[in-house]
């Protein structure tokens, strides 16, 4: 068996704030529906196959390249236009914390390992603050990757939230 672990040189965080009450940004994260809104980077859509929202339990997913771009890309990149994934759950505070590993085994030519992270939800007079926290990948270039994915990603979930007119009542 392989080892899929490592020891991550850093953590990346990103912070939004979402005028959204708590319950919807949650619901965002947990449910098959919310996750298939805005989940995956833009140019790619993503269908949830299983989500058991428990800790030990697991999310897997197909993200799919469907902009020319994207398929450019991932072509040029060796690696296939549809990717399944796994998550497996390690924490779930309701309403307040999700903490998971995704195997990070997409990479060609590189053994699968685990990628921590963490996503925080706090009410705030401004809306929701979330804080989310990620491992570092095996390199610069493929941090910089992910970084880029969870910018585009988190401006599709800000697009979810302003096209369902969620707003917070305070």
């Amino acid at each position: 068996m392989m080892n899929k672990s490592r020891t991550p040189a850093r953590r990346i965080t990103m912070e939004r704030t979402f005028a959204a009450p708590l319950e919807d940004i949650w619901e965002l994260w947990t449910t098959k529906d919310g996750i298939e809104q805005w989940w995956g980077p833009e140019g790619f859509v993503v269908e949830v196959r299983k989500l058991e929202l428990r800790p030990g339990g697991e999310l897997h997913y197909a993200m799919i390249a469907k902009q020319p771009e994207q398929i450019a890309f991932m072509k040029q990149a060796g690696m296939p236009l549809v990717i399944e994934s796994r998550i497996t759950f390690t924490q779930i505070v309701r309403l307040q914390k999700l903490a998971y590993t995704h195997l990070a085994d997409f990479i060609p030519g590189v053994e699968p390992y685990d990628v921590a992270t963490t996503v925080e939800l706090r009410e705030t007079q401004a809306g929701v603050q979330m804080i989310l926290s990620f491992d570092a990948m095996h390199e610069q270039l493929w941090t910089d990757r992910a970084v880029a994915g969870w910018e585009s990603e988190l401006g599709k979930l800000g697009k979810v939230i302003e096209r369902a007119g969620l707003t917070v009542e305070r």
